[in-house]
C-alpha cells in the first residue's frame, strides 16, 4: 500500500528558509513522478515542484529560484528546500506520487494535480512579514 508522509512545516518570518520531507513507502519512488502541492484557503492547489523519474526537474514561476526539489533514493525520501520565503508562500504543503507516469518530458503537466494518485496528509507552513 502506498503511503505518503510529510513534515518540516512551521512557521517563519520573511526571508527564512524550511526543508520539507516526505517519506515514502509501498513502491519505488525513483520510477515515478513525485511533485510538492500547495493550498492556501480559498484557493486552488497549486503544483510547486516536481521531479521527474529521469531527474528532470520543474518549478511554478512563483517559487523558481527559491525552491529546490530534490529526492534520495536510498531511504524513498522527497525534499523541498524553501528559501527566501514570503507571505504569499504560507499554504498546506502536499507530496503527491504519480505511479502512472515517471515522465513529462518537462512540462508544466508534471505539476497538475490530475495526474497524481497519491497524496500525503499535509505538512502547514506560515511565514509571517
Amino acid at each position: 500500500q502506498v503511503h505518503l508522509a510529510e513534515s518540516g512545516g512551521g512557521s517563519v518570518q520573511a526571508g527564512g528558509s524550511l526543508r520539507l520531507s516526505c517519506a515514502a513507502s509501498g513502491y519505488p519512488p525513483r520510477k515515478f513522478c513525485m511533485a510538492w502541492f500547495r493550498q492556501a484557503p480559498g484557493k486552488e492547489r497549486e503544483g510547486v515542484a516536481a521531479i521527474e523519474e529521469d531527474g528532470t526537474r520543474t518549478y511554478a514561476t512563483s517559487v523558481k529560484g527559491r525552491f529546490t526539489i530534490s529526492k534520495d533514493n536510498a531511504d524513498n525520501t522527497l525534499y523541498l528546500q524553501m528559501n527566501d520565503l514570503k507571505p504569499e508562500d504560507t499554504a498546506m504543503y502536499y507530496c503527491a506520487a504519480d505511479l502512472r507516469r515517471g515522465s513529462y518530458g518537462g512540462s508544466y503537466h508534471a505539476r497538475s494535480p490530475a495526474n497524481y494518485d497519491y497524496w500525503g496528509q499535509g505538512t502547514q507552513v506560515t511565514v509571517s512579514s
